[in-house]
């Protein structure tokens, strides 16, 4: 997800296509992230949007920033801040100010610092911006003072803002409504109408179009409120008029705590494992956008808030063993968006399944392709793995027989679509320039290449996506049984078994000791040493005798920092850590790559990818894991250094730490057989106990704990509704 191809920089490569600027590093300054259904707001720590040009702040919805300028004065200086926090459950950004020492026009002191305090509280529901604030006189005397909001909107697509330049753009007029009211109105080149209405209670003494100012008259602890909603809508939807603030907060305040009850409770030994453990939690509740299917876990704020295809589902794959409700709500969001037609612009083929969903104008014109893009060749076979997944997790028959046309137009792509020189692979090319080069989940345009640094070449067969097709051909199997369609089982278990046989002699590299990265137009190997490999572990299609060789790759000097394992190893020519994929350390693909380790028995090394992660986690603002981070290797006394433009929260990051929990305690949901199994489970040094209070098996309820005994670890049930039974194998 990274602009057509721009001139090569001092005459090096070209810039990666969609490439997201940087003149400004995301984690330079603190900022603050709200997000409810498809709007979210990034603010400085202030509260504030466009105080420093070219950021990321604003006021987002539909993929358009509805709102560019926002600031607060008191007496025409910006305050003094005295504390800025996201809420725990990420509801509600609470900030707190004071007046700075204000002159007269004598230049003596006329108003102390610390004299007027100013609380602000907003919050996201429904496409509105709701702010509340609380002014209080502590001065012991009457005191003046004025305030003012500024505010502007510029209606910038979410590309423009990430970097990408337009030819032309629509036209924006500002209407005075009322004495109260400001309307911004932008027409889109695509037809649509914008609006963004800011409202303000009570009524300022003076209103322009971009200022609204009050005077206020205190007496000591003296106070007063200013209420403000901004609301985003697009034509033809106009909704309803905005809620009072009070009844606004309270219904947002009741869902989050609804929604907080969606995932499981996870406890420990260690405090700060359980605030790791806790933010994981809120962000993924923040990040889930209710569907008629379930929730469904858009991928990141700022820049990939909106249905990601392979993000969404590899966020159900890490907490599934917990909370199988969002594979439900991906799996009917992405057969719902499944492609039925070949649209080359879109990288579409029938029964492909989407990579990006996008509502923006520059989508809708064609100005980048991702209004609905089918660029990623491993969307559709993770699609498969998952409905599987979910059937062994949760029996529901019934959601997988609704969507068992999509799952065999999925193995018609694969098979049809997805092996273009019909050789057995899953290999992809995209169709037109304005698409991704590379369309494996390492999507930049330099991240799959040889040995001497020379990029592939197209058509691409990447070692994760082989091993992705082979879990899902054998759990179509398994579907297709459950089905009753017993011949077409075997034909798929046939399938599956013939990929893997072929996937050993054509990805195995002796020399490397783990599997090469892909596959070229050539049908040569990408001889080098990727996180990559890890992924034939996670689905089981690693032969045993050599997943012992990968795990010993992955935790290697070269590509385990202390951190977390880089996604390519510091031997390979290309290694940058400070790159997006080459180099870099990402939560998820830790995650996937851990419990493919623990899958074939290697619990330890996956422990150690769970201590790395939770240490880097305690190093982050909120204990909370970004997108990625810097490859760097660990040193003594200093944490892990930060990618300077990586979404956080994201998803799959967020999610890492349950599906790290699980591979260490080798937990497996057996709902045929009505049980939980424990298979050899392991604690991490830092954690004495873990407790899983009301996890779900069929219909049972079950508090679990799990203890340190010598070296050994222990299960007992705690409270139990239900007659699912508990297994620990040793």
């Amino acid at each position: 997800m990274n602009k057509p191809m721009n001139p090569p920089p001092n005459g090096g490569e070209p810039l990666p296509e969609h490439y997201i600027e940087a003149e400004r590093s995301l984690v330079d300054r603190a900022l603050r992230t709200l997000k409810h259904q498809d709007a979210f707001a990034v603010f400085d720590a202030y509260g504030d949007v466009g105080t420093v040009e070219d950021g990321p702040e604003g006021l987002y919805f539909q993929d358009t920033r509805f709102l560019s300028h926002y600031e607060f004065l008191l007496e025409k200086k910006r305050p003094l801040l005295l504390s800025s926090v996201v809420l725990d459950d990420n509801a509600a950004l609470a900030v707190d100010c004071a007046n700075p020492d204000i002159r007269g026009e004598d230049g003596n002191l006329r108003l102390p610092k610390d004299s007027i305090f100013a609380a602000r509280k907003k919050f996201l529901r429904d496409g509105v911006c709701f702010e509340r604030f609380s002014l209080r006189n502590f001065a012991a005397c009457k005191e003046r003072f004025s305030a003012d909001l500024l505010f502007g909107a510029d209606f910038h697509d979410l590309f423009e803002v990430r970097g990408e330049r337009r030819p032309a753009r629509g036209t924006t007029t500002i209407n005075r409504v009322s004495d109260r009211e400001i309307r911004f109105v932008y027409l889109g080149l695509d037809g649509l109408e914008r609006t963004t209405t800011v409202c303000f209670s009570p009524t300022p003494a003076k209103l322009d179009t971009g200022r609204a100012s009050w005077n206020f008259e205190l007496e000591p602890n003296g106070r007063a409120h200013i209420v403000v909603t901004v609301t985003c809508r697009m034509s033809k939807s106009a909704g309803e008029d905005p809620s009072r603030y009070a009844d606004a907060y309270r219904h947002t305040r009741r869902a989050m705590r609804a929604r907080v009850r969606r995932l499981l409770n996870v406890s420990s030994s260690n405090a700060l494992f359980n605030a790791v453990m806790s933010r994981s939690i809120f962000d993924l509740n923040m990040l889930f956008t209710e569907t008629k299917y379930g929730p469904y876990p858009y991928a990141g704020v700022p820049w990939f808030s909106t249905v990601f295809g392979r993000d969404g589902i590899i966020t159900a794959m890490e907490v599934l063993w917990c909370e199988p409700e969002v594979a439900r709500g991906v799996l009917g969001v992405l057969a719902r968006t499944q492609a039925t037609t070949s649209n080359p612009a879109a990288d579409s083929q029938p029964g492909k399944i989407l990579h990006e969903l996008r509502g923006g104008e520059m989508a809708r014109l064609g100005e980048v392709p991702f209004r609905e893009y089918y660029g990623t060749v491993d969307a559709t076979p993770l699609f498969v793995m998952l409905a599987g997944m979910y059937f062994e997790r949760t029996g529901d028959l019934e959601t997988v027989r609704q969507i068992w046309p999509n799952i065999l137009a999925a193995i018609r792509w694969i098979d049809e679509y997805g092996d273009l020189d019909g050789d057995g692979f899953v290999e992809y090319a995209r169709e037109t320039e304005q698409g991704l080069a590379n369309q494996g989940w390492k999507d930049s345009n330099d991240s799959v290449f040889h040995a001497d640094g020379r990029l592939a070449r197209a058509p691409i067969a990447l070692v994760e996506v082989q091993a992705y097709v082979h879990a899902a051909k054998r759990h179509a199997g398994v579907l297709a049984r459950a089905l009753g369609e017993d011949a077409l089982a075997a034909e798929f278990d046939a399938a599956a078994e013939t990929l893997r046989e072929a996937f050993e002699k054509a990805f195995w590299d002796e020399e490397l000791g783990t599997y090469a990265e892909a596959l070229d137009g050539d049908k040569n190997p990408c001889r080098i040493r990727t996180s990559n490999a890890g992924h034939a572990l996670f689905t089981g299609t690693a032969a045993p005798e050599r997943a012992r060789r990968v795990t010993d790759a992955l935790m290697s000097e070269a590509s385990f920092t202390g951190w977390g394992i880089r996604t390519v190893s510091a031997s390979e020519a290309r290694y940058n850590p400070m790159s997006y994929h080459n180099g870099s350390i990402w939560p998820h693909d830790n995650a996937m790559c851990a419990m493919g380790m623990a899958r074939y028995g290697h619990k330890r090394q996956a422990a150690k990818v769970l201590e790395g992660l939770f240490e880097t986690a305690a190093y982050q603002d909120f204990n909370r894991l970004p997108e990625l981070f810097c490859g760097f290797a660990r040193k003594t006394r200093r944490g892990p250094t930060a990618y300077p433009v990586a979404c956080s929260p994201q998803a799959w990051a967020a999610a890492a730490p349950f599906a790290l929990l699980a591979a260490c305690m080798g937990i497996e949901v057996d709902h045929a057989a009505d049980c939980v199994r424990f298979s050899d489970p392991i604690l991490p040094a830092f954690l004495d106990f873990v407790i899983l209070r009301d996890f779900e098996v069929r219909d049972s309820k079950l508090t679990l704990r799990l203890y340190r005994y010598g070296d050994d670890v222990m299960v007992n049930v705690m409270k139990r509704a239900g007659p699912a039974r508990v297994i620990l194998m040793k």
